[in-house]
Formats: C-alpha cells, sequence, structure tokens
C-alpha cells in the first residue's frame, strides 16, 4: 500500500491494491540516516486504534511523498527506539 500526502497536515490517506482509502493519523515523524518515518494510527485522537510506522519511498523525481508500511522488525525497533526517546 502507496500513497501521497494527504492536504490535512496530520492525515494521510493511504490506497490499497484493491483501491480503496485508508486514512492514517499522524503521531510523530522523524528523519534518520535521510529517510523520513511516520508514526502513525488508523484512529483520530480521541479513539483507540493501531500503531503503524511508515517509511517515505518517494524518489527524487516523485511529485508527491510515497509511504510504505516498515515490516523488519530490526527497522522496526530501531524506528520506536528512536520515537520513544520524543
Amino acid at each position: 500500500m502507496n500513497k501521497p500526502m494527504n492536504e490535512k497536515e496530520d492525515c494521510i490517506t493511504m490506497v490499497t491494491d484493491s483501491g480503496e482509502s485508508v486514512d492514517f493519523y499522524v503521531l510523530e515523524e522523524t528523519r534518520i540516516h535521510g529517510k523520513d518515518y511516520l508514526l502513525v494510527t488508523d484512529a483520530p485522537e480521541d479513539e483507540d486504534g493501531e500503531c503503524y510506522i511508515l517509511k517515505d519511498v518517494s524518489g527524487e523525481n516523485d511529485s508527491e511523498a510515497l509511504f510504505e508500511f516498515v515490516e523488519d522488525d530490526r527497522e522496526l525497533d530501531g524506528v520506536m527506539g528512536i520515537l520513544k526517546s520524543y
């Protein structure tokens, strides 16, 4: 699932492979070794939801930011360690 940033500053919309749009709410962001990461949740601020880490995988020539879910356990642990220090 990849998709560009939404116009709302604290929300991004991702599109699944089947074309379904899903909103995620940005909780934190950081840059590690030149890569941007977002900590997002699938629920608005006043509701409980799942948290995910997204990585910006867009290229220099992409007109919009493209994000994908971080699935590698080692990468997840490293990013979470940095985000927890905020």
